[in-house]
């Protein structure tokens, strides 16, 4: 993905060099606070990060380092051409205008309109705020622990959860969610997949209009993003944790399905490609 030297967004608020969490388990609440947000609105990567122990934030400045550095221009790309594909084909497809979301960076913990912010949640989106969140050391995380490294593998999450964005544009998170909290589990994990699902298929949408609109990606960059895909699936992480899968409990999809979606929404370029709740007679 060809990203160096292109313009970035302003709606990314870096809070990195404020201070970062220690070392340490999140704890009981830590860790019903990274499921609950993670179910809803994020990537759930509590499974293959246990052992963490929760900590607090120094208070004290500091210097990002080079690397942070780049992966904060990196992510400012993306999310500009995020804004730049959605400015267009939100209202051309869905006839909506689209409303910028924003996007903090932080490191170990911080606060949202949805409570917590934590590093074990993975990159999430809080519709109470239209803010991404995102600890830019979860790249290292994907590469590292998940296998699933590479420019535009880091642009996929950030498009899936832009991809939630649209979702609470056109009303859609604010039905499920409803639709979960009158449903007994099965269903609200059910409902939850699917909502995540969309989510990829948009990521997808996404990526096949900056495709052409762009000229920076090419079918390397897809192949990572089709495995970023899979190694995000609940199966993917139940294994990787050592559980067996168990689909009633899923509550992103499995590794096939997220990959099947993003793959929809690449080929079709269609959000209309994208309704994963018709798709399962809902």
């Amino acid at each position: 993905m060809e990203w160096r030297g292109r313009r970035g967004s302003r709606n990314v608020e870096d809070r990195r060099g404020m201070g970062r969490a220690g070392a340490g388990g999140v704890g009981i609440v830590g860790m019903l606070a990274i499921l609950a947000v993670g179910y809803f609105f994020g990537i759930d990567i509590s499974p293959i990060v246990g052992g963490l122990e929760q900590g607090s934030p120094s208070g004290e400045p500091r210097e990002l380092t080079a690397e942070e550095k780049e992966s904060g221009q990196f992510v400012s790309v993306v999310l500009a051409d995020t804004e730049e594909v959605w400015a267009r084909v939100l209202p051309e497809q869905a006839g909506e205008q689209y409303a910028d979301p924003g996007l903090v960076m932080f490191s170990g913990i911080d606060s949202s309109a949805c409570g917590t912010a934590q590093s074990a949640m993975g990159p999430f989106y809080c519709p109470n705020d239209r803010k991404i969140y995102l600890d830019t050391d979860f790249f290292r995380t994907m590469s590292q622990k998940m296998g699933a490294g590479g420019d535009f593998a880091y642009a996929y999450v950030i498009a899936h959860e832009v991809g939630h964005h649209v979702q609470n544009q056109l009303g859609i998170l604010s039905q499920t969610m409803q639709a979960r909290q009158q449903s007994n589990q099965a269903t609200a994990n059910r409902i939850s997949v699917l909502t995540e699902l969309q989510a990829d298929c948009f990521a997808g949408v996404w990526a096949s209009h900056a495709s052409q609109q762009f000229n920076s990606i090419d079918e390397g960059d897809i192949d990572e993003a089709i495995n970023a895909a899979a190694a995000v699936g609940d199966d993917t992480l139940m294994e990787k944790a050592g559980r067996a899968p168990m689909p009633d409990a899923f509550t992103h999809g499995s590794a096939a399905q997220r990959q099947d979606w993003f793959k929809r929404g690449f080929s079709s370029g269609q959000m209309g490609q994208c309704d994963t709740f018709k798709a399962a007679g809902i």
